[in-house]
């Protein structure tokens, strides 16, 4: 496991089994972060992956620069997973910018064979990655400010 949550650590943040399923079910999703000089909720519709119990994020390689997402991740790991497939929930998280290449290359091949790339050496050097531990879930029927 890559810095992530284990099953029995995401039973102690409160998220039921239902909940659990759909978060490590691979979806687009529409992460909600904290912009960095505003202090507003940021969205942004991205996919989701979960490889070997790891949830994680990546896009697409881009050289000329960093994206605001994870400048934003970078000022305040506090994330928002809202699940829309299936279950509708806010599932809080700590995210966390992954830059070593060793620790991104199973994520991000596991990305690449998703998508069908075969160039996983470009997207380590340039696709921004982020790994998400679940930290609570909100009571039932109950969903978190967007």
């Amino acid at each position: 496991m890559v810095g992530n949550a284990s099953s029995s650590e995401i039973a102690a943040t409160g998220v039921d089994n239902d909940v659990s399923t759909a978060l490590y079910r691979s979806q687009l999703i529409d992460l909600t972060t904290t912009g960095r000089r505003s202090g507003l909720p940021r969205r942004i519709e991205i996919f989701l992956h979960e490889e070997d119990g790891v949830l994680f994020i990546t896009g697409m390689p881009r050289r000329d620069r960093t994206r605001d997402w994870i400048h934003n991740i970078t000022a305040d790991p506090h994330v928002i997973v809202p699940l829309k497939k299936g279950i509708e929930a806010d599932i809080p998280a700590t995210a966390r910018v992954i830059t070593d290449p060793e620790e991104a290359r199973p994520l991000i091949e596991a990305a690449a064979r998703r998508w069908r790339r075969d160039d996983v050496d470009e997207m380590i050097a340039h696709s921004p990655l982020i790994v998400l531990t679940p930290t609570s879930a909100p009571a039932d029927g109950e969903r978190l400010p967007r």
